[in-house]
């Protein structure tokens, strides 16, 4: 049972690096455009520098929402199709909201996602984070890059779903997580499906806010 406390909640550290990825630029300068890297390096890249930005920072560490938020709006987002992976979680009842309600949605999402897991990161210790054998091609427009997280528990699975988006903004991004063998976006849709279903989009948004709300007196309540 102990064991399974503990797989559960790593599995919680490593979504909150999922939301951090690439917080350590601000710590080690310039890096490569997105679209200059494979998925894979990509990952690796962001994985690494994430692990050694909450490590080298006591307050991103002890979880300080300000500037977890922070870096999430100015690290994180370019290298995340966000749209797409609440738009996913939403399903088809996004078609059918309005553009402010996608907006708020976004939002929200995003909000839940960084509270949920900000508590966690006092865990990071000794991890490292290796990529498993790219399987890709040049020629694929979406990929899956496997990555394992191994620290002083057992190892951890983490896995990304990108997709190669076109433009000067463009690049590898993305849009869906596996934290050990459950996909982020699934989980959610779900839940979401359920008070979709029962309150609509604006019962849906009203839901998440009020869940924010009560995250931000215990940032590691799921």
């Amino acid at each position: 049972m102990n064991q399974i406390l503990q797989r559960r909640t790593f599995g919680r550290f490593l979504m909150a690096g999922l939301l951090l990825v690439g917080a350590a630029v601000a710590y080690v300068g310039p890096v490569r455009a997105a679209e200059d890297e494979a998925p894979d390096a990509l990952v690796k890249r962001l994985s690494v520098d994430v692990l050694e930005s909450i490590k080298a920072d006591k307050s991103i560490k002890a979880g300080d929402l300000t500037k977890i938020m922070a870096l999430v709006d100015t690290k994180v987002m370019p290298n995340v199709n966000f749209q797409r992976m609440t738009s996913s979680a939403v399903g088809p009842a996004w078609r059918q909201a309005t553009p402010e309600q996608q907006k708020r949605l976004e939002e929200e999402f995003k909000t839940l996602l960084v509270r949920t897991y900000a508590g966690a990161l006092e865990q990071v210790s000794d991890q490292t984070v290796s990529v498993r054998p790219f399987r890709g091609s040049p020629e694929d427009k979406e990929v899956l890059v496997r990555t394992e997280v191994r620290g002083s528990g057992d190892p951890v699975q983490l896995d990304y779903r990108l997709e190669k988006t076109p433009g000067e903004a463009g690049g590898w991004k993305i849009y869906n997580i596996n934290v050990l063998g459950v996909w982020l976006v699934d989980t959610y849709r779900s839940q979401f499906a359920q008070q979709i279903n029962a309150k609509g989009i604006d019962g849906l948004i009203a839901t998440l806010a009020a869940r924010n709300k009560s995250n931000s007196t215990n940032p590691s309540k799921s």
